[in-house]
């Protein structure tokens, strides 16, 4: 597992290219047969991926988390981007489709991943935070989530939210998590912005074009930076940062929030005049 130590927004003004990649950018997800995890600081978020593709892959403590297993202090959400897949937690199994998604609750011990067909590799992107009460193992399918149309087309910026894992759906301790489908013809989301400064979020962007990129805007409205992202990387957004992206085509996302609380509407708007 990884160590990621963030940057405060005073240290952030004066970082140069690579240091804010190296700093938010995770650009080694997915491997293959691997379950890779990357330790956060901020809010103590946990991000990872875990591809099966010729043997089930276990889901194990690592030695930050001073832990017996990983769900002994925590809950995960995780999310299927790829081809079918299987998520056993102790001993249960749960069938997931492209864009299903399995809320695993503190005190799950055995969690196992799987692909359902030989050569066509599920994609399990997890996020977890620390949990203090228990809430229920759940699935969704993608097609029965609490879904939001917005944007326009005139404004290049339609969209569909959809959510999993929120007070009025999958309920969790800290967790808050969704996917976010760009329309054909669309490349922006959430511009002018907000912040939230009682909750960190991490953006994975995926289905992004081999021939395209996404432009992933952070820092403060004053203070503003860019990050280049290719598919299936994830943008760590601490606190005090906004999180904007246009895409040269359009692309999804999946979203997740953790910290003081799981009002979605908690954020701090800015207006165009603001951001530079």
């Amino acid at each position: 597992m990884e160590t990621r130590y963030s940057a405060d927004a005073v240290r952030f003004e004066r970082m140069n290219t690579e240091e804010v990649r190296n700093t938010f950018l995770v650009r080694t997800l997915f491997a293959p047969d691997k379950v890779e995890l990357i330790y956060w600081f901020d809010d103590r978020a946990i991000i990872g991926s875990a591809v099966p593709a010729g043997k089930p892959l276990k889901l194990e403590a690592g030695e930050q988390m001073a832990s017996k297993y990983f769900a002994e202090r925590r809950e995960l959400g995780v999310i299927n981007i790829g081809d079918a897949g299987i998520i056993t937690v102790d001993g249960k199994k749960f069938n997931l489709a492209h864009k299903d998604l399995l809320y695993i609750p503190k005190g799950s011990k055995d969690i196992q991943f799987e692909s359902a067909n030989a050569g066509k590799n599920a994609k399990f992107y997890i996020v977890s935070y620390p949990a203090h009460k228990e809430y229920p193992l759940a699935a969704a399918k993608q097609s029965e989530t609490q879904a939001a149309a917005l944007g326009s087309e005139a404004e290049a910026n339609k969209r569909t939210i959809h959510k999993y894992v929120h007070p009025d759906g999958i309920k969790s301790c800290q967790l808050v998590m969704g996917c976010t489908d760009i329309a054909g013809g669309s490349v922006w989301n959430t511009m002018p912005g907000h912040t939230h400064i009682r909750r960190t979020e991490v953006y994975l962007y995926f289905a992004v074009d081999a021939n395209a990129v996404v432009f992933h805007f952070m820092g403060k409205p004053e203070q503003t930076r860019h990050i280049v992202v290719r598919n299936e990387q994830v943008v760590l957004s601490p606190s005090w940062s906004i999180h904007s992206g246009a895409g040269l085509k359009n692309y999804s996302f999946v979203w997740a929030m953790g910290g003081e609380n799981q009002d979605f509407s908690d954020m701090q708007g800015f207006s165009l005049e603001q951001i530079k």
